[in-house]
């Protein structure tokens, strides 16, 4: 992923240090910690992408007050966040990031907010794809840091279940570690829905059984699908933007090679994206002479649906993409 400028660093700082001085670690935390490990007011935790977000509410429940740093499709790869970002950071007692890179304006922001608490990272203990290949990483990726390591490996690592569990596991830990007095109940929670998140994991493995072979063909707007697509065996084919990131672009040669490519595998149709623009994708899809599969249908990459939507949920947003993708590839 590349790195870009932010200009609104020193203007959020200035801001920062100026309206939220002391509000990362006076006495009224202490008071507010208290008061929630008496089972008062609910653990304050700041999660940076709706995927984030939707696992800490599950296992959270009513013991936390979550705010949602990103919101429904947006682009986390060009994410910039705002002066009320920064202050929700300072004001909360736990951040939960996915990791894996994805969030690079997070360290900037928790430097900009003065938060001294607990950053919670999601990913730690995932196996990550390395340019379309495993690379067992285990333990050693909790202590990999920086850059070099978001340049390397796939951040869409939730698209796997086996992934999500691991990431709500880290999520429970790092709740409970936060707020003892709760813990029971974070564990209780993180039982019920590792147990839904099998039930996801087996539906959607039962639907891609009923698919031939040949048919699981994936193109879609951005490489975002790479542990879906191991999961499943599915195999996939190109992406529109040929990058993990969202920033780039093919080259008039990229595109005539995917155009050629779709056509000579027998892929049947182009995956949007609920969070990215579809016209390139229409476009490749009017050359190759196949469907593009968008509007209510695009598949949610990087994003969950709104809020209230049965889509605005992981599990509701991975159903809707297996249930979409079977179908397209199917008919």
């Amino acid at each position: 992923m590349k790195h870009r400028p932010r200009i609104f660093w020193i203007a959020a700082a200035a801001a920062a240090a100026t309206v939220l001085a002391g509000c990362g670690s006076g006495d009224g935390d202490a008071v507010q910690a208290n008061s929630a490990a008496s089972g008062g007011t609910p653990l304050a935790v700041v999660a940076t992408t709706p995927e984030v977000a939707d696992f800490v509410r599950n296992i959270g429940g009513s013991d936390v007050s979550v705010t949602q740093i990103i919101k429904p499709n947006v682009d986390p790869h060009d994410f910039e966040p705002t002066p009320a970002d920064i202050q929700a950071i300072a004001s909360a007692k736990v951040v939960v990031k996915s990791g894996v890179g994805l969030e690079e304006w997070l360290d900037r922001a928790i430097e900009a907010s003065g938060f001294k608490g607990p950053v919670v990272d999601s990913s730690q203990g995932v196996k990550l794809r390395e340019g379309g290949h495993h690379e067992e990483e285990g333990e050693e990726h909790a202590e990999e840091e920086g850059e070099e390591h978001a340049e390397e490996h796939d951040p869409h690592i939730w698209h796997n279940p086996r992934n999500a569990k691991i990431m709500v596991t880290n999520i429970e830990k790092g709740l409970a570690a936060a707020d003892s007095a709760r813990a029971g109940a974070f564990a209780k929670n993180l039982d019920t829905y590792a147990t839904q998140i099998d039930k996801l994991d087996a539906d959607n493995e039962a639907a891609f059984a009923k698919l031939p072979a040949a048919d699981r063909k994936l193109v879609t707007n951005h490489d975002a699908f790479g542990y879906y697509v191991d999961r499943y065996q599915l195999e996939f084919v190109g992406s529109v933007i040929p990058s993990l990131d969202t920033s780039a672009e093919l080259s008039a040669r990229q595109l005539s090679d995917l155009v050629a490519k779709i056509r000579s595998t027998g892929t049947k149709a182009i995956f949007t994206e609920s969070s990215l623009p579809p016209k390139t994708a229409e476009a490749i899809a009017k050359q190759a002479g196949v469907k593009v599969i968008g509007g209510e249908d695009a598949l949610f990459g990087d994003s969950l649906g709104e809020p209230g939507t049965p889509e605005g949920t992981y599990l509701g947003a991975e159903r809707h993409n297996t249930e979409v993708i079977v179908s397209a590839l199917g008919g």
